[in-house]
């Protein structure tokens, strides 16, 4: 990779970050070979004890008239009495080393530094290259990384089609390494050695544990693969990884096998589309063998292969959660598929509801939150729910009018804002008005109403207008309605955005 900008017509040397491939010195490329014949210095990180993995990769290519530099560590864990801790002793080294490097660079002599797997994946070289190539010209020769290794050597897919890849540091705090494990498709964690207990625990606690695979210095002496469950913790060096391979064409067991009953989850998709799945509904949605629920929500989730989608009309919640639990007591993986949050005028109900009939007790049924329109309209307005709310649906379809009404006279004489669900459809076009009527009894013309419509969406559309203009006709069954309390404010703000809010401290008095 020369960068045409680094380029000098003066008699400096030429920096190369050489890409040395996983370990076998055949799966170096014809290039890094030919860079370090023609050096005159060839550099190499090292630990304290002075091997250095790269150096023995390269070492048939090593001359005895080369000059070689080698740039040891001084740690290599996070314990150090160094003023600056352990970064700060790194940064010293890195810029120690740099400086030696310059000077052959400087004395016109070409400086190949040795990388395993390739220069700019997790490699030391990366280090020099940030404080040298500003300054001398300079070529990265890619190498052949850990992760291809791997896969060559498990001798299966790692990602296909459609499938993504996630590349991640043992290192990561587990929290994260079991969200970002269970919202992917494909994953290598790398660094693993200490970090092994914990990354274990990050993959059985993200579901992916039965599927992860080990490899330990891949087409090195001494490479091992199997499952990373039977892998013992105090085995693993730090040149190993754990890698979950492609899902697509993969051995999986029968649905049921080993199973007597299966599991009904339960999750929200948020009001829109991927943007606001959590990274555990990911999981769950791509881990199930079944997918149920209204079409509109089922055609959010991404169509995986060996996946089965079962969608229904929005009108038959209670006999899709029967299906639901039918397929989970022949042990199938089950995810329902809900909009927003499952359990906020949503399946969960329903669910949980026919899950309590005898025939379901011994079934498993969790819940997976998501965001609610509430929510998620609020967030584009501003913040309307900063303080006490009240959440109502305006369909009649499953309570009759009068109910609704005493509830919106409650809500609007506790001075509750207030989030209104389903507040008008084709067939019902008159509940808005009913709604707005009763609250101008109890509120000032002027609070303010959010109209959130398809929030997240392509059609989204998110304005406030007063209590008293609220027109009917602009209201849908895709429009979430926010009506303010005594204190909620609207502002115009410099940039002419209308921001709303309801502060946190209520009067006193």
């Amino acid at each position: 990779m020369s960068v045409p900008e680094q380029q000098h017509t003066g008699t400096t040397g030429r920096l190369y970050g050489v890409g040395l491939g996983p370990g076998d010195p055949d799966l170096m490329t014809v290039r890094a070979v030919q860079i370090i014949g023609e050096a005159d210095v060839v550099a190499y990180h090292s630990a304290r004890h002075g091997r250095s993995i790269a150096r023995s990769i390269a070492a048939r290519y090593i001359r005895p008239d080369h000059v070689e530099e080698a740039l040891v560590y001084p740690v290599t864990t996070e314990t150090t009495d160094h003023p600056g801790g352990y970064r700060g002793a790194l940064d010293e080294f890195y810029e120690e080393a740099a400086a030696r490097l310059a000077v052959h660079l400087d004395a016109g002599r070409t400086v190949a530094v040795l990388a395993e797997g390739d220069p700019l994946f997790y490699g030391s070289y990366q280090h020099m290259h940030k404080r040298l190539a500003d300054r001398y010209d300079t070529e990265v020769i890619p190498g052949v990384t850990s992760v291809s290794a791997a896969a060559a050597r498990l001798g299966t897919p790692l990602v296909e089609a459609e499938e993504v890849l996630t590349i991640l540091p043992g290192t990561l705090p587990e929290e994260e390494l079991t969200a970002r494990l269970a919202s992917t498709d494909s994953a290598v964690v790398m660094k693993l050695g200490r970090t092994f207990p914990a990354v274990r625990r990050a993959f059985e606690a993200s579901g992916r544990l039965p599927e992860a695979r080990y490899v330990e210095r891949a087409t090195m002496a001494g490479e091992r693969t199997g499952d990373l469950a039977d892998i013992d913790a105090d085995s693993v060096p730090y040149f190993a990884v754990a890698v979950l391979p492609s899902r697509i064409d993969a051995p999986r067991p029968s649905p049921a096998a080993g199973r007597d009953t299966g599991e009904v989850v339960v999750v929200g998709t948020g009001p829109a589309g991927p943007l606001w799945l959590t990274p555990e509904t990911r999981g769950a949605l791509a881990a199930a063998d079944d997918l149920v629920g209204y079409t509109t929500y089922l055609d959010r989730v991404p169509v995986r292969p060996g996946q089965l989608r079962h969608g229904s009309d929005n009108k038959v919640e209670s006999e899709r959660a029967e299906f639901a639990l039918d397929l989970a007591r022949r042990g199938r993986r089950v995810a329902v598929v809900s909009g927003g949050d499952p359990g906020v005028f949503a399946m969960a109900t329903a669910v949980l509801e026919v899950a309590s009939q005898d025939a379901y007790t011994d079934i498993a049924v969790r819940v997976l939150p998501g965001v609610t329109a509430a929510n998620a309209a609020a967030a584009r307005a501003g913040a309307p729910l900063g303080h006490d709310y009240a959440t109502i649906s305006l369909s009649d379809r499953l309570k009759p009018w009068e109910v609704i009404a005493e509830r919106l006279r409650a809500a609007a004489t506790a001075d509750l804002v207030m989030a209104l669900y389903n507040p008008g459809s084709r067939s019902r076009t008159w509940q808005v008005g009913k709604a707005r009527d009763l609250l101008l009894e109890h509120r000032s013309p002027d609070t303010p109403v959010v109209l959130g419509r398809d929030v997240g969406g392509p059609s989204e559309s998110v304005r406030t207008v007063r209590l008293a203009d609220l027109d009917p006709a602009e209201v849908d069954m895709r429009t979430l309605l926010i009506v303010g309390s005594s204190q909620t404010r609207w502002v115009r703000r410099g940039d002419g955005r209308q921001i709303v809010w309801t502060p946190r401290r209520y009067p006193e008095g």
